[in-house]
C-alpha cells in the first residue's frame, strides 16, 4: 500500500485548538484537540495557545506517519493581536477579537482617516489595537494570532494573510497596506508582510521538524480567520454557494465573484483565491427559540409540525429591539404576534420567521452585487432540526447540500492542500 501525502489544518479558538490531517481526497485521516484550560486559566495567554496547538498537532501526528505530511496551515480568531519582540516573544497580554480599545483619541483618528468601507472602523478593530499597543510598548512587530502561531513553526514572525489583516486596515482590492494607515500615527514597519490565504510561506524550522519528527521539507501555508475556515470546511467553493450558521444568532456567508462592502450592515468581504467571501449576521436565531422553549421541548414540538402547511403568521423573531442584517435598524421591533395557543404552531411560526430573514439576507447580498444563490449549506445546532430545515428549504427554494465538515480545522487543511499544490509538493 502506498502512503499517500497528507496535510494538516489547525484551528485555534477561544476554548482550545483542534487539528486534522487530510488526504488528497479531502477526507480527514486523523484529528486531535486540546483545551486551553489545561494549560492556563487565561484564554488570552499566548503560551496556552502554543501549548494547545502543539498538543493537538501531537495527537494527530501520533495517529499518522509524520513523514507523509507535506504542509500545515493555521487559522485564528479574527481581530486578535499581540505585540512581539525580534524573537517573536510576546511583549504584552494579547487583545482578543472582542476586546475593545477605549482610547477615544485612537478611535477618532481611525474614524477620520479610514475609508467608509474599511473594516478598520470600531473599537475592536485590529488597527485600533495596533495603535494601542504601539502607545504602550515598543514592539518589533504587531501580529495576529494565526501569524504568531505560524511563525513558531517557521521560526520567523513577520507574515500575515489577507483575511486576518482585513480588520487591521489591509486593502484586499489593492492588495496592500494603504497609505492612510500611516496618517493615524502607526509605524508601518510594525505591520507584517501580507500574502494571500493559502500561499506557501516557508519550510518548517529545523527545531519544529525535530520536535514533531516531521520532514524538514514540510511547508507552512498562510492560514485565515476562524470564520473563513469554517466556511471552507463545508465544501462551498463556487460563486453563489451560501453557508448559513444557525447558532445563537444567524450568520450568512456567500461566495461572490466581486467584493461586497456595506459597513452599515457589518458586511465586509474576505479574499479567498479568485473569489470573495461576503457575510453578515442577524440578531435572530437560536437565541429567540431559547427564550421560549428548552431544547427538549423544541425537539418534542417539532415532531408535530407539518412543514408543508404554513402558519400564515408573519413574524420577525427577535428577543429585543434592534437588528443588524439584513435590516440595519437599532430600533427594529420584534414581530411575534399574534401568538397561537398551540405551542407547536407558535414554534413553527418562529421557524418560518427566521427562514424569512434568511431569505431576505441572501436577497440583500444579491442587491449589493453578489451572484444569485445557488445552494445553501447549514452548520450549527439548527441544522439538526428536520422541521426547521424543511421550512427553510421551502422558503429559500434552492438545494441544501450536506456539509463536508463543520470543523474549521478542515477548512484550514484545504488551504494547506492549496499551498502544497502551488509549491508542487503534491
Amino acid at each position: 500500500m502506498i502512503d499517500l501525502p497528507l496535510v494538516i489544518g489547525i484551528d485555534i479558538g477561544t476554548s482550545g485548538a483542534r487539528a486534522v490531517a487530510m488526504g488528497l481526497d479531502r477526507r480527514v485521516a486523523a484529528s486531535g484537540m486540546a483545551k486551553l484550560a489545561d494549560f492556563s486559566d487565561d484564554h488570552r495567554a499566548p503560551e496556552a495557545w502554543a501549548a494547545a496547538v502543539d498538543t493537538a498537532l501531537g495527537f494527530v501526528l501520533a495517529a499518522v506517519d509524520p513523514g507523509r505530511v507535506r504542509a500545515i496551515a493555521i487559522d485564528g480568531t479574527s481581530g486578535t493581536l499581540l505585540p512581539v519582540n525580534e524573537k517573536g516573544g510576546p511583549l504584552a497580554r494579547p487583545m482578543m477579537y472582542n476586546d475593545p480599545v477605549e482610547d477615544e483619541a485612537i478611535l477618532s483618528r481611525i474614524a477620520a482617516l479610514a475609508p467608509q468601507d474599511s473594516a478598520a472602523h470600531g473599537s475592536t478593530s485590529g488597527l485600533a489595537k495596533a495603535l494601542w499597543f504601539q502607545s504602550r510598548v515598543s514592539p518589533h512587530r504587531i501580529l495576529h494570532q494565526a501569524d504568531w502561531l505560524a511563525g513558531r513553526l517557521i521560526g520567523r514572525y513577520e507574515i500575515s494573510d489577507e483575511n486576518n489583516a482585513l480588520k487591521t486596515g489591509y486593502d484586499p482590492i489593492a492588495r496592500r497596506w494603504p497609505d492612510w494607515i500611516a496618517e493615524t500615527g502607526l509605524d508601518m514597519g510594525l505591520l507584517p508582510q501580507v500574502v494571500p490565504a493559502g500561499a506557501p510561506l516557508d519550510h518548517i524550522s529545523n527545531e519544529t521538524a525535530a520536535r514533531f519528527k516531521l520532514s524538514p521539507k514540510t511547508l507552512v501555508v498562510a492560514g485565515t480567520t476562524d470564520g473563513c475556515a469554517s466556511f471552507l470546511a463545508t465544501g462551498a467553493d463556487k460563486p453563489g454557494d451560501g453557508v448559513t450558521a444557525l447558532g445563537t444568532t444567524m450568520t450568512i456567508k456567500l461566495l461572490s465573484k466581486r467584493p461586497l462592502f456595506a459597513p452599515e450592515y457589518g458586511l465586509y468581504s474576505h479574499r479567498i483565491g479568485d473569489h470573495w467571501l461576503a457575510g453578515g449576521a442577524s440578531n435572530s436565531g437560536g437565541i429567540v427559540l431559547a427564550s421560549h422553549f428548552s431544547d427538549a421541548r423544541i425537539a418534542e414540538l417539532s415532531k408535530s409540525i407539518d412543514p408543508t402547511q404554513p402558519t400564515g403568521l408573519d413574524y420577525y423573531p427577535l428577543t429585543k429591539p434592534g437588528e443588524r442584517f439584513p435590516i440595519n435598524d437599532p430600533q427594529l421591533q420584534p414581530r411575534m404576534t399574534p401568538r397561537p395557543r398551540d405551542d407547536a404552531r407558535f414554534l413553527q411560526a418562529i421557524f418560518e420567521g427566521i427562514a424569512g430573514i434568511e431569505k431576505l439576507a441572501y436577497a440583500r447580498l444579491q442587491s449589493l452585487g453578489s451572484p444569485a444563490l445557488r445552494n445553501v449549506r447549514t452548520v450549527g445546532g439548527g441544522a439538526k432540526n428536520a422541521a426547521w430545515s424543511a421550512i427553510r428549504a421551502r422558503t429559500l427554494n434552492v438545494p441544501f447540500p450536506a456539509v463536508a465538515s463543520e470543523d474549521a480545522a478542515a477548512g484550514t487543511a484545504r488551504l494547506a492542500l492549496q499551498g502544497a499544490r502551488i509549491a508542487e509538493f503534491l
